[in-house]
C-alpha cells in the first residue's frame, strides 16, 4: 500500500484526495491545510485521515510514501525539496518550481535518492490529448504546419502570478507532449491592466521545421474558451475542450499543390473532404494520471510527466518572462 500526504486543501486538493483514494493499492493517510477552519472541516469529513497544519508533521511520517504538494508556487521548491530529503516521492502541482535552478535541483536530488517526481500536467493524460497524439504519432495529420492555442476566460486572477504562469502550463505541456520536435525560440507580447501583473498575453514559439505556434491566453476575456487547432499538409484537427461532445474533429482539407521548375507558376488546389469526430476515453485525466504515478513508484514505469518534462515548461515560462521584459524581443531557447 503506498500512502500519501496531501499538502494543501484549497481549490484543487479536493479532486487529489479524492482520486488518489480511488488508485489501486493507494490511499491518502494525512492532510495539511493552513486554514483552522479547512482543518475543522476536514476532521468532521475524513475521520479516518489525520489532519494537521503542520506540513512537517507529513514531511517526516516514516509511514508516508509520497507527498502531493497542492500549494502556491513560490512553496514548490522548498515543500518538495523537504520531501526529497526525507525519502518522499513528491506529486507537485504546475509550474514545478518558480526557477529553472530550482527544478534541476530537485530532479538531481530525485535521481540520488531513487525517488519519483510527478508534475501535475493532468492534461495530458486527457482522452482528447491522448488521441490526438495517436493521431500525430500515425502521421494521419502529416507535416504540422501550425499549431495554435486558445485559454481564455474571466478571472480567477492569481495574486501570486500573472497570466502566463497561470494558464499557459497548460498548454506548454501538451504542446511538448504532443511534438517530438522541440522549440528553438519565443516571442512574447503581454499587459496587465488590472493588479499589475499581465492579465492578457500572446506567446509565439518557433522551431526549426517551419512550424509554429501560438498561445492566446486571457484573464479578461468575456467568454471561456479552451481550444487548439493543429493544422498538417494531410488533416486538420480541432480539440474544443468545453465541447461537451465531439470535443475532437478532424478535417480531411488542406492545400495541394504542385511546383513546376518556375516556382512563378505554382499551381494550388484546395482540398475539402470528411470530417469525423473520434471516440474518446471517459475516464477522469486526474485519476489516469495519478495510477500512472504510482504505478511508476511501485513498478518503476517510465513516468512521462517527471520533473524533466516540468523543467521544460519552466524554461518556457522563463523565456516568456524574458521577452515580455524586452517589448516582446525574441528569446533563443
Amino acid at each position: 500500500m503506498v500512502n500519501v500526504g496531501v499538502i494543501g486543501y484549497g481549490y484543487w486538493g479536493p479532486n487529489i484526495v479524492r482520486n488518489f483514494n480511488l488508485v489501486r493499492d493507494c490511499k491518502v493517510t494525512c492532510i495539511c491545510d493552513s486554514d483552522p477552519k479547512v482543518e475543522a472541516h476536514l476532521s468532521k469529513i475524513f475521520p479516518e485521515i489525520k489532519i494537521t497544519r503542520d506540513f512537517n508533521t507529513i514531511l517526516v511520517d516514516p509511514e508516508i510514501d509520497v507527498v502531493a504538494i497542492v500549494t502556491p508556487v513560490s512553496t514548490h521548491y522548498e515543500l518538495a525539496k523537504k520531501a526529497l530529503e526525507n525519502g518522499k516521492n513528491v506529486f507537485v502541482e504546475k509550474p514545478f518550481t518558480q526557477t529553472p535552478p530550482q527544478a534541476l535541483e530537485l530532479i538531481n536530488l530525485a535521481e540520488q535518492k531513487n525517488l519519483k517526481i510527478m508534475v501535475d500536467h493532468t492534461f495530458i493524460f486527457s482522452g482528447a490529448v491522448s488521441k490526438i497524439k495517436e493521431f500525430i504519432t500515425n502521421g494521419e495529420i502529416g507535416q504540422i504546419y501550425y499549431y495554435d492555442s486558445t485559454r481564455i476566460n474571466l478571472g480567477l486572477f492569481q495574486r501570486d502570478v500573472n497570466v502566463i504562469w497561470d494558464l499557459a502550463p497548460h498548454d506548454f505541456a501538451i504542446m511538448l507532449h504532443l511534438l517530438s520536435d522541440r522549440p528553438d525560440a519565443i516571442r512574447v507580447f503581454g499587459k496587465s491592466h488590472v493588479n499589475g501583473m499581465e492579465d492578457v498575453a500572446h506567446i509565439l514559439v518557433y522551431f526549426t521545421n517551419n512550424l509554429m505556434a501560438h498561445f492566446n491566453v486571457n484573464w479578461l476575456s468575456p467568454v471561456k474558451i479552451r481550444s487548439t487547432m493543429i493544422g498538417g499538409d494531410k488533416r486538420m484537427l480541432v480539440w474544443n475542450d468545453i465541447s461537451p461532445d465531439e470535443k475532437i474533429k478532424v478535417y480531411d482539407r488542406g492545400v495541394n499543390h504542385d511546383t513546376p521548375e518556375d516556382i512563378h507558376n505554382l499551381l494550388v488546389s484546395y482540398r475539402s473532404g470528411d470530417m469525423w469526430s473520434p471516440k474518446l476515453d471517459q475516464r477522469e485525466p486526474l485519476l489516469i494520471e495519478l495510477t500512472h504515478f504510482i504505478e511508476c513508484i511501485i513498478g518503476n514505469k517510465k513516468n512521462i510527466s517527471d520533473g524533466k518534462s516540468g523543467l521544460e515548461v519552466v524554461n518556457l515560462l522563463h523565456a516568456c518572462e524574458k521577452s515580455i521584459r524586452h517589448n516582446g524581443g525574441l528569446v533563443i531557447l
